[in-house]
């Protein structure tokens, strides 16, 4: 091809960034810009959707003028985005009717509690593949169209629009002339029935959701739209699309039935690859789409952590014990071990496999002799016993004994805490070469579909192992440690 780049959007939590990927899938320019987040109430979280747009239209500009790229050198865009995290705008004008409510927002829970006592706990987990949660978007649309002034009689009318990330810069790249999703995020909502392959009426009737709000459902590989923004010089097609978790699955190339990756980022996110089937879970975690890609959907379990890097940055900003997130391993090796400081990270509720919404962050074990390398190294430990719980869990659902575990995201930069995860699950984990496998996975998803790279053969071998954490603690250590661990969890349980 004449095409010498890829364009990765990857629009997270806490910033946009755009990444540009040769063919060989190396990394030829980066640009990021962090976002404002807001907390209007206790357990609110939200963020200014055109504050997004802005960013990630930003860092675009900035990464495609890094090499030289005007938009004719670029083969396609991929797009990847925080999930869940919900958009409601005016169709007319383009402008959100509310702010964006994140993942992590937990205003819905009243209703999700009203829901599970109505019965449609099993319901909802059959269509959809997930449990009943204020995690998800369905319950966030309702919200803003009950509390809204006028929203309800606009959306009734047909005049508004809902999408997560993904739909919202497609509708803003195109100038409005798109509103698309791909399966992995319709998967996220809810609404969308996964062995069906449709929104599922029940539920839009259930939530009081009119289904004109909602987008046109596509696969993860596929040319959507081309780009109708002066950002680019030509216009470009926008070919990938996929929920952070499963571009991270893609771009780690766990493409295999029994693969599975953990992504380390605000939250923590572990994809176990089950193939053409969507396994129920019998262990609290979800069933959901991994990817759709040639006409074949292929199916994951997921557990969902909800709080992994974002308790670094609470230990910045909220306690001011770090000047920067990087300077937590250093902190944490001012001592030798935890000093009997557990800290569980329930600062949103616990996610899988425990689904208590009303938990909440909690420290034990304080001493006078607990010192900020106790807590900063409790809180990196926090990280990994998590992963634990939804591996174990994992485990029992497939019968398969895990045997390595692949690992991204920013904080796997970090030895330490790396080390303790192979410690604590006592297999290695494996760190690849390229960390930002999320953007990775929305750039191979987008090259595929227009032939930038031929088949999944062709990815497969750019994919590289850079450090291998092997397990050096003895196993009665680790099940002491695991024991107080749980014991944490258990008193974190149903704070409020």
């Amino acid at each position: 091809m004449d095409k010498e780049f890829i364009l990765a959007i990857d629009q997270g939590t806490t910033s946009s960034r755009a990444i540009v990927f040769n063919q060989s899938g190396e990394i030829r320019a980066v640009a990021q810009k962090e976002f404002k987040q807001f907390f209007p109430n206790d357990g609110w979280v939200e963020h200014d959707p055109m504050e997004i747009w802005k960013t990630q239209a930003g860092v675009v500009a900035e990464a495609i003028m890094e090499c030289g790229a005007d938009g004719k050198n670029i083969a396609a865009i991929g797009i990847t985005n925080q999930r869940e995290t919900t958009v409601v705008w005016d169709r007319e004008t383009g402008k959100p009717v509310y702010n964006a409510i994140v993942w992590q927002d937990r205003r819905t829970s009243d209703y999700c509690d009203q829901l599970k006592q109505e019965g449609w706990v099993e319901k909802i987990k059959e269509k959809t593949g997930l449990i009943i949660d204020s995690y998800f978007s369905g319950t966030k649309v309702r919200w803003i169209l009950e509390n809204v002034n006028g929203a309800r009689q606009k959306a009734e009318q047909g005049k508004l629009a809902f999408g997560t990330i993904d739909s919202w810069l497609v509708w803003n790249f195109t100038k409005g002339e798109t509103h698309v999703t791909d399966v992995t995020n319709a998967s996220r909502t809810m609404l969308y029935n996964i062995r069906e392959g449709k929104w599922d009426e029940e539920l839009l009737e259930l939530m009081e959701i009119p289904e004109s709000m909602l987008p046109e459902v596509k696969s993860s590989s596929e040319v959507y739209a081309h780009t109708k923004t002066t950002i680019f010089a030509h216009e470009v097609p926008i070919a990938g699309i996929a929920g952070d978790q499963q571009a991270a699955m893609f771009g780690q190339m766990c493409l295999q039935p029994g693969m599975l990756k953990n992504t380390y980022g605000t939250g923590s996110f572990i994809m176990f690859n089950t193939g053409n089937e969507a396994v129920e879970s019998k262990n609290n975690l979800l069933t959901t789409i991994g990817y759709g890609y040639q006409d074949t959907i292929t199916y994951a379990l997921e557990g969902s952590i909800f709080i992994a890097g974002a308790v670094v940055q609470w230990l910045r900003d909220g306690l001011g014990i770090i000047k920067s997130s990087s300077d937590i391993e250093k902190l944490a090796l001012t001592e030798k071990d935890n000093g009997g400081v557990y800290l569980v990270p329930a600062f949103a509720g616990l996610g899988a496999p425990h689904w208590d919404q009303r938990a909440r962050g909690s420290m034990f074990g304080l001493t006078r002799g607990s010192t900020a390398g106790h807590i900063a190294r409790a809180a990196l430990e926090g990280i990994a016993y998590q992963v634990k719980d939804v591996l174990s869990a994992m485990e029992a659902d497939s019968g398969i004994n895990i045997q390595e575990l692949r690992v991204d995201g920013g904080a796997t930069a970090n030895n330490t805490l790396m080390q303790f995860q192979s410690d604590i699950l006592q297999i290695p984990i494996i760190r690849p070469e390229i960390l930002e496998t999320t953007a990775l996975g929305a750039a191979y998803l987008a090259g595929l579909a227009v032939g930038f790279w031929k088949d999944t053969e062709e990815t497969k071998a750019q994919w590289k192992e850079d450090k291998r954490f092997e397990p050096k603690m003895k196993q009665d250590q680790v099940d002491e440690l695991l024991f107080k661990w749980n014991k944490a969890v258990e008193k974190s349980k149903e704070w409020i």
